[in-house]
């Protein structure tokens, strides 16, 4: 099957240059067959690379909290008498430690915590710090726990403190409050043994803000989950990419080990953690925390269509080339139960058996789960026949579950061509699309999805970024570009389902791959130019598509039409060019009589996107690049498209 076999154009463009006069922009209304925009066409993809989960989105501020990482005590510093023990009271997170007097009266024994880059804490905030523990023998143990700064000396160097005395006996859960007098951006978390004679065995430490975002428990870090809300996505993909596969088949993400108790829930090896030489992090391992109940819940409070992609066999062919590396097909059973089992802990009643344990995490309702990934960047016959036995088995079971399956990991191809094929014979109902491409190639591909056939599965562009080179951030002319290439989403929105910008955070000291949509540092975090492009699309999204005729335009000029269910009409316009394009804008209704007050609005607010083409937002400013938006009354006069914009005109009545 040709990919290209059904020319469906919505935009003609003329090749007149702008000088000749104004570029003509004919909207046409209520066209016959005009596509309706799904909800989940722009959306977010989450995966732990950079940081993103532990010491980013998740809002835990101790690293190797439960002592699980293969070196028991990476992330602290310890002195006195401390030792690692291994058979604590959680089956899949054993260790634990133990303090005992240090045998000097002077000498204590105690812990220190690194962070994700230090410890920090905000003056005035409240943060729980919980931990399980017991004291050894029939007496009482009593421990310090302190916020300290090690950068300050006097009065700001201890910034929060409180004491907890430890029961002897069985292990139980304690929590004091912590509010420190000073912010920290770099601070250690410290915990000492007060008494000289007594010993206590501490598990599972933890340093949470009270002030996570919903305020959960085991909660997410609030200015980054707020900028994921601010997004109003439709879909959120989860728990990633290569993450998905492992660098081998034990370091595979295993949802199964991300529910239930988070204090037991087993460290698993971050895929990212050495593979970059660049960016070195030999200590980067998930804690679970972040798991896929959490992923869930974010995705319902996000007004998100949850889509979890799964292993489908296969770890990463760009580090396992043979077989040997694979999960032969016919051994692929408990895969395909992990699928199923997981369909049923998102919709299963509370009888069955991972339904019932989503209702014993908090949540009895389903959180009614529509599409699952199986594979996910995987390429050659090798996936296409571990691909099939799962879609028989979901279909099977789960009927109305719509399946995602992978054209690998370039945009065309021989290899993009022959999974595109594969995927419409076994049915999958989306294939996902990865590009991450130079400047030229976003330059020359806002009409990709023109010519796609619309008798194929649907698109999932989901792994997407333009790469600009010359910024440490996402500068802005890689944005417009990103820009103009969604007008040619948007168009086509009968074959493009839903599409994802990839990697989604980044911490500014614990970056492995940029472009990224959101930066962050222990305390701040910054919109790109790149995320304000996505805003601006979900923000402006529309309920049908309305095509667009240009005449006498450029070809650097690039625009889409929408129509809302209030009647508004929204164009999205992006000039590339270093000259300004004058937009004469004209409303067809056809012979369509309601329409014709529509076709006639009063009033325009835009919104443009502009900066220069190197500028980047930092941290340190934040809002270099952002939206600027004006309110007029529109009599059909030209509007000016100003060079190297992108542009969201809003007719209203």
């Amino acid at each position: 099957m040709k990919i290209k076999s059904l020319i469906i154009s919505a935009v003609a463009a003329a090749a007149l240059p702008v000088a000749a006069g104004a570029a003509g922009v004919e909207v046409r209304l209520g066209a016959k067959g005009a596509a309706e925009i799904p909800p989940t066409l722009y959306g977010l993809f989450f995966e732990d690379i950079n940081y993103a989960a532990d010491g980013g989105l998740y809002a835990e501020k101790v690293i190797n909290r439960s002592f699980e990482f293969p070196q028991s005590l990476m992330g602290w510093n310890v002195s006195g008498n401390v030792e690692v023990r291994s058979d604590g009271p959680f089956d899949r997170a054993p260790h634990y430690v133990r303090l005992s007097p240090s045998g000097h009266r002077h000498k204590h024994t105690a812990l220190e915590n690194e962070g994700f880059f230090g410890v920090s804490a905000e003056k005035g905030k409240e943060y729980r710090l919980s931990l399980w523990g017991r004291a050894e023998g029939s007496d009482s143990a009593r421990i310090r726990v302190e916020i300290a700064d090690p950068a300050s000396m006097g009065e700001t160097h201890v910034l929060a403190k409180a004491d907890i005395r430890v029961a002897p006996g069985d292990w139980r859960k304690y929590e004091v409050t912590l509010k420190p007098s000073h912010t920290v951006e770099k601070g250690r978390l410290r915990i000492f043994l007060v008494h000289p004679d007594r010993t206590v065995d501490l598990e599972h430490i933890s340093l949470m803000p009270a002030d996570t975002w919903k305020g959960r428990r085991n909660g997410l870090r609030a200015d980054l989950a707020q900028k994921l809300a601010d997004l109003h996505p439709g879909v959120f993909r989860f728990p990633g990419g290569c993450i998905v596969e492992g660098t081998d088949l034990d370091s595979r993400y295993r949802w199964k080990n991300t529910v239930g108790p988070v204090e037991n829930r087993p460290v698993n090896e971050n895929r990212w953690h050495y593979t970059f030489a660049h960016r070195f992090y030999p200590d980067y391992y998930q804690s679970g925390g972040l798991g896929f109940y959490e992923f869930f819940e974010l995705s319902e409070d996000l007004g998100a269509a949850p889509l979890p992609v799964l292993s489908v066999g296969l770890s990463c062919q760009y580090q396992n080339n043979g077989e040997e590396c694979h999960v032969p097909v016919d051994s692929l059973q408990p895969y395909i139960d992990d699928a199923l089992d997981l369909i049923e802990f998102a919709n299963g009643d509370t009888t069955t058996v991972w339904g019932g344990l989503r209702a014993e995490m908090g949540h009895p309702a389903p959180f009614g789960l529509k599409y699952i990934g199986i594979g996910n960047e995987q390429w050659g016959p090798e996936y296409v026949e571990r691909l099939k036995p799962f879609i028989s088995a979901i279909r099977s079971r789960y009927p109305d579950i719509r399946i995602v399956g992978s054209s690998g990991p370039n945009p065309d191809g021989e290899r993009f061509d022959m999974l595109w094929e594969a995927m419409t014979d076994l049915g999958a109902d989306l294939v996902d699309e990865h590009f991450y491409r130079p400047e030229d190639w976003f330059a020359k591909s806002p009409s990709r999805y023109d010519s796609y056939s619309r008798k194929a599965p649907k698109v999932f562009a989901g792994e997407y970024a333009c790469h600009g080179k010359g910024k440490k951030y996402n500068h802005f002319n890689a944005a417009l570009l990103e820009a103009a290439f969604l007008t040619g989403v948007e168009r086509n929105a009968d074959i493009v389902e839903m599409a994802t910008y990839a990697p989604l955070f980044a911490h500014v000291e614990g970056w492995q791959w940029r472009p990224d949509l959101i930066w962050f540092d222990n305390l701040r975090s910054m919109p790109t130019s790149s995320y304000h492009v996505q805003k601006l699309y979900a923000d402006n999204k529309g309920a049908r598509v309305a095509p667009v005729t240009l005449t006498g335009a450029d070809s650097t000029l690039f625009v889409s039409a929408v129509t809302d269910a209030n009647g508004d009409i929204i164009v999205k316009a992006v000039n590339l060019s270093d000259a300004p394009v004058p937009l004469d804008f004209t409303f067809n209704p056809g012979k369509n009589r309601k329409l014709k007050a529509q076709a006639s609005p009063a009033a325009v607010t835009v919104t443009t996107l502009h900066a220069g083409a190197m500028d980047e937002n930092t941290l340190e400013c934040p809002d270099k690049v952002k939206p600027a938006v004006s309110e007029a009354a529109y009599a059909g006069e030209t509007l000016t498209l100003p060079a190297k914009t992108f542009a969201v005109y809003r007719f209203t009545h």
